[in-house]
């Protein structure tokens, strides 16, 4: 019988939506590098993280709305990767690294789940100048309510700083792309996973020190660069970047039904008794 570590986990990348545009719609002050523009991938992403013990859910995509309203479509609803995954909403951890629309807008798909979210990123959505056009853009007012609603139902747990989430996983916020916007370092197999989220969009955003577009703080992105650099040099992190079309080349995908949508890292072997990958229905504080 194979046995799980309890701080090693399988990391699954979902890829559910997909879109092209041009790099100037995509770096900050493009002209400044002198390249001419040129057409860029951008893939939107979210992230499984489990183990025999624990399932997380690593944001949650844009819904149908956030899609609508921007002309956006789905390669797969986040939804439907899920249940194809056979992770159970209610047996699972979800984790904001951020609140902007393609990260936070399927959060009522876990009506019953501990959901965790920097501090300093609800308190800035949920504050006077969350409205402004600047900001305003990269959310959905529903979802940010929706998010309030969860807040007064008491499942909200407020993160900061550097924090340990669970044995083998850690949560890191540095802020700049988003006020709270958060990292994550997971222990596999493999070595340790480094999801970026938006903290960097690409791998050549981090490689070539090119600020995305979107930017609250432009000081913080900065050293969240630095920060991520480091860990990759340090740690020998495996960088998972945010929205970089690259990122399912480079692991072990998916086929099946699943086939150009999922990718794992530290896969872990399938249970026999269950067909899914869930956690045990005892509840665990992370």
């Amino acid at each position: 019988m194979t046995t799980t570590v309890d701080d090693e986990y399988e990391v699954i990348i979902v890829r559910y939506a997909s879109r092209q545009t041009m790099r100037s719609q995509v770096y900050l002050n493009y002209h400044l590098y002198g390249e001419p523009d040129g057409p860029i991938g951008m893939d939107y992403y979210f992230w499984i993280v489990r183990n025999a013990r624990r399932t997380f859910v690593i944001d949650t995509g844009y819904s149908t709305l956030g899609g609508e309203n921007r002309n956006r479509g789905h390669l797969i609803h986040p939804g439907e990767a899920l249940r194809k995954l056979g992770i159970d909403p209610d047996e699972a951890t979800l984790v904001l690294t951020h609140a902007h629309y393609d990260h936070a807008g399927n959060v009522d798909l876990f009506p019953n789940s501990t959901v965790i979210v920097p501090k300093t990123e609800f308190d800035f959505w949920t504050g006077p100048y969350a409205r402004r056009l600047q900001y305003h853009h990269s959310v959905e007012d529903t979802e940010i309510e929706h998010l309030r609603t969860v807040y007064e139902q008491g499942r909200i747990r407020f993160h900061a700083g550097e924090e340990r989430l669970a044995p083998g996983l850690e949560m890191i916020q540095l802020g700049g792309h988003s006020p709270g916007q958060a990292i994550l370092t997971v222990k596999t197999s493999a070595g340790t996973v480094l999801l970026a989220s938006d903290a960097t969009h690409y791998y050549e955003e981090l490689e070539r020190d090119m600020p995305f577009l979107v930017v609250a703080d432009l000081e913080a992105m900065y050293a969240g660069f630095d920060e991520m650099k480091r860990l990759v040099a340090e740690r020998g992190a495996i960088l998972v970047p945010g929205h970089d079309p690259a990122v399912l080349a480079r692991h072990e995908q998916y086929d099946g039904d699943l086939a150009g949508i999922a990718a794992s890292i530290g896969r872990l072997p399938r249970p026999t008794a269950q067909p899914q990958h869930t956690a045990p229905k005892e509840k665990e504080t992370p």
